[in-house]
């Protein structure tokens, strides 16, 4: 059977926002498979703030992707044909296989792909769009941002940044689970409910209608333990002003500061470090690769026990959608996780 693979591939390195002419839509068939080869038929693509770093040049935590080539991206589907014996046709599977239809991996094929990079998951334990969220990267993230970074302890004040989204609801629930005061930041009444009144969280603050250094003060009377910050720019400084003694602050992201055409925006308020002999740090979340099973079994555990509530599933359609979509991340139109459905 003859597959067309609709494709989309960086074409230039946007400044500020990026714009339709940063890309290229692409239709080809996909060649016969050869040995050892895997072809998948992409179910869902995940799509991240971290996108728009890639897209820059420069050294990073991972490399720029290139111009010319498909767009990164963590993806979850199926097998459809198989000439590797270590997949069947009818698996399901997540890897890093870019923004297309479908994705050719194995020796000699184009595009990034290689089988060990594929993962087998079991579609009985989650829904295949899990393992692009709590049982993905987005939960990944939360769980060794928090515990390993934040090390939260029974008692204390968490606050995250990005609370409705993939990462922030998940980071919320797990300081939860350990005993922790909970505020979240999120930006319009939807998201602020969802945080308080389906997972959990102590107290939520609009930061679009609400004074957040008061509404901190207000919410965090004794000082902030923990701050999870996935939106970098003035919130980070506002929470600065309110950590405790010995506070630990985990840098995820700063989507605030992504499209920027001027340098990103840092810490005003460092010297509270200082002060409160605090610490930052950052949080990539490769660095904890070979650690991923236990994590994705004990989240797994708490899913089932009706402990952590999987982040809600934004699905967009359409691989010509991407640009579109990814942007929705950048504006507060995404509720949860954001996927594309090719």
């Amino acid at each position: 059977m003859v597959y067309s693979n609709t494709q989309v591939r960086l074409a230039s390195r946007p400044t500020g926002v990026p714009t339709p002419e940063n890309f290229t839509i692409e239709t080809a068939d996909v060649p016969a498979l050869q040995a050892g080869q895997v072809l998948v038929k992409i179910s869902f693509i995940s799509l991240d703030p971290a996108m728009r770093g890639w897209m820059n040049p420069g050294k990073s935590y991972i490399r720029p992707i290139g111009i010319g080539e498909v767009f990164r991206a963590g993806t979850a589907g199926q097998v459809v044909e198989s000439q590797n014996p270590a997949f069947a046709v009818g698996d399901y599977v997540t890897g890093n296989l870019g923004v297309q239809q479908y994705a050719l991996v194995g020796p000699g094929a184009a595009d990034p792909a290689s089988p060990e990079y594929l993962l087998k998951v079991d579609t009985q334990i989650a829904p295949l769009e899990a393992y692009l969220a709590t049982l993905g990267m987005p939960g990944m993230t939360a769980y060794f941002g928090l515990l390993n970074t934040g090390q939260p302890k029974a008692g204390e004040t968490v606050v995250v940044s990005g609370a409705a989204g993939a990462v922030g609801s998940v980071v919320g629930q797990v300081a939860k689970l350990k005993g922790c005061r909970v505020v979240g930041l999120a930006g319009d009444p939807e998201k602020v409910d969802y945080c308080v009144r389906e997972l959990g969280f102590d107290a939520c603050i609009n930061y679009k209608t609400e004074n957040v250094r008061t509404a901190l003060r207000a919410a965090c009377p004794e000082g902030i333990d923990v701050y999870f910050d996935n939106v970098g720019g003035e919130i980070l400084d506002m929470v600065l002003e309110q950590i405790r003694l010995k506070a630990r602050i985990v840098i995820c992201g700063a989507i605030s500061q992504y499209n920027n055409t001027t340098p990103v925006r840092g810490p005003g308020n460092y010297l509270s470090l200082l002060v409160n002999r605090a610490r930052m740090e950052g949080i990539v979340v490769f660095d904890n690769a070979a650690h991923y099973g236990e994590a994705a079994r004990e989240m797994a555990g708490w899913i089932k026990e009706g402990k952590l509530v999987s982040p809600k599933v934004q699905v967009e359609h359409g691989v010509e959608n991407f640009l579109p979509a990814l942007l929705k991340l950048f504006s507060g139109q995404n509720f949860g996780k954001l996927v594309l459905a090719p």
